[in-house]
């Protein structure tokens, strides 16, 4: 890109100097041939330049992504969540077949299926929001979770203020947020005028100001950007938190999830 850039820089100047060669030239009309080449050349060359700087800010951006962190707690038993014929129930009907599994120390466990079959309301089940089932879910005594849920339109008010209301270190949330790419500026913003991104980039930071045995994420890479997505891989790979998990990025499900289950619709 660079070196196109160069090339267009000439253009110009070889029509310029062919004014002055050898023989009778109309100077006139190729002065203003050259004028307007070089009207063209320039902007055609602010256009490269400009080009060029955002990739070389994206080069430099994934030259200084940060590594975020997190803390899990390792749980006392190897099985921390039990799944007996479960069964979310929607007006009256069922809406997937029976599910039975367990959430076992270490593992990284992916629900997938179609969209209806009950996915999220597996995980909003497991921590214990009010929704019709049938079968058990059994939680292993004094067990933490840590929830980012896929619905992000209840975030209002300041950060701080959320950080107060789910005691949270403030410093250490924001400071996640600016790992993950928040300006300054965004801070004294209210909740309810983020992007969607960033929305999910608060909840997400929430998560890993929380110590938790069971790290519960629904959709986590909704919105969310590619150098962001790549702190959260990275994450993952280095704490290996136990997790239970939905998403529909197959990519990162594959490389993160140690078990994959279906919901399979009636």
């Amino acid at each position: 890109m660079q070196k196109a850039a160069k090339r267009t820089s000439v253009w110009s100047d070889r029509i310029e100097a062919s004014k002055y060669g050898n023989g009778p030239v109309d100077r006139g009309y190729i002065g203003h041939k050259s004028a307007k080449m070089m009207k063209r050349s320039k902007a055609i060359e602010v256009r490269q330049q400009r080009a060029i700087e955002e990739k070389s800010g994206l080069l430099k951006n994934l030259e200084t992504v940060e590594d975020l962190k997190i803390a899990p707690l390792l749980y006392f038993s190897d099985t921390l969540v039990t799944f007996s014929d479960v069964v979310p129930i929607f007006d009256g009907k069922n809406v997937c077949q029976p599910i039975s599994f367990t959430v076992k120390q270490g593992e990284r466990i992916a629900l997938y299926g179609k969209n209806g079959s009950g996915k999220t309301s597996l995980l909003k089940l497991l921590v214990g929001q009010q929704i019709e089932h049938r079968g058990t879910v059994a939680i292993g005594s004094g067990m933490i979770l840590s929830y980012v849920p896929q619905d992000t339109s209840m975030l209002n008010g300041s950060l701080s203020e959320f950080a107060e209301a789910n005691r949270v270190d403030e410093s250490l949330f924001k400071a996640i947020l600016r790992k993950m790419d928040f300006s300054r500026i965004q801070f004294e913003k209210k909740m309810e005028d983020f992007s969607a991104g960033q929305k999910k980039k608060v909840l997400i930071a929430k998560s890993l100001c929380e110590q938790a045995h069971l790290y519960v994420w629904d959709e986590p890479l909704n919105y969310i950007d590619i150098y962001s997505r790549m702190q959260i891989e990275n994450l993952i790979r280095e704490f290996s938190p136990t997790m239970i998990f939905v998403e529909h990025d197959l990519a990162f499900r594959n490389n993160m999830a140690t078990k994959s289950i279906r919901l399979a619709t009636e």
